[in-house]
């Protein structure tokens, strides 16, 4: 095994982990919720194979609702923001993402805050919006989707620049 692949596999059962036994416990106010498994799929690298990565990304949030009983909420919205992720990656990094040589830990604040923010708001309110699954709730879905979406950009931009490897 390759070095990133080994990276990889480790944030993976990592993310998942301290998901399952720390974050998924946490609930404040009835509305916060943090969800930083979907570390995994914003920090994956943008080079590698899609097919494989939206299917990483279907386990991801798989063995997340298995844990947390869930009925497949988590891998719906997994598998969405992994599929519409290059989209994302375009409008936040422009021609760098065009040459494919994004590195997460190189880029500035705002690109990555962007990146970052749109794609667990896109997470969060497909989640929400399949947990309730109640169009007359929608004030609901879009109160627990903003509130639990801070708190998961927030939580997620420190995770990734306390873990970053900085490289010049």
């Amino acid at each position: 095994m390759t070095k990133v692949v080994l990276n990889l596999a480790v944030r993976f059962v990592i993310l998942v982990l301290v998901q399952v036994l720390i974050f998924n416990h946490i609930n404040f106010m009835g509305y916060i919720n943090p969800y930083i498994y979907i570390l995994f799929i914003i920090l994956f690298p943008a080079n590698n194979n899609r097919t494989l990565f939206v299917f990483l990304a279907f386990l991801l949030g798989f063995f997340v609702d298995v844990f947390s009983d869930s009925g497949g909420v988590h891998a719906a919205a997994c598998v969405t923001i992994a599929y519409i992720r290059p989209i994302f990656l375009k409008f936040s990094f422009g021609t760098v993402y065009d040459y494919q040589s994004i590195k997460f830990n190189q880029i500035d604040f705002g690109n990555k805050l962007t990146y970052f923010s749109a794609l667990i708001i896109i997470h969060h309110f497909i989640m929400y919006a399949l947990e309730i699954f109640n169009i007359s709730k929608i004030l609901l879905i879009l109160q627990k989707t903003l509130f639990s979406g801070i708190f998961t950009i927030i939580l997620c931009l420190i995770i990734s620049t306390l873990f970053s490897q900085k490289r010049k």
